[in-house]
């Protein structure tokens, strides 16, 4: 089963878009997901920012933004 990370900030609406866009799609698909808040930590406000929400898929990065819905189902169904 794949792994799904989105990072996120708090009070960020399209990282809430985001994670209700990923847990509409596991009704259709099977991956586990996590959510990781990038708030406070150092390493990660510098890896990723402003790139909120980012998308990633078994440890590799898939993406940022907003979600690609075919992009993401093929990424996740590879």
């Amino acid at each position: 089963m794949k792994q799904v990370i989105i990072y996120s900030r708090h009070g960020c609406h399209l990282c809430e878009s985001a994670r209700a866009e990923l847990e509409a799609m596991r009704s259709e698909i099977n991956f586990d997901l996590e959510e990781a808040f990038i708030d406070g930590d150092s390493k990660l406000e510098s890896d990723y920012g402003l790139m909120v929400p980012v998308i990633l898929i078994d440890g590799k990065m898939h993406g940022y933004g907003r979600i690609e819905r075919a992009r993401f189902k093929a990424a996740i169904l590879a």
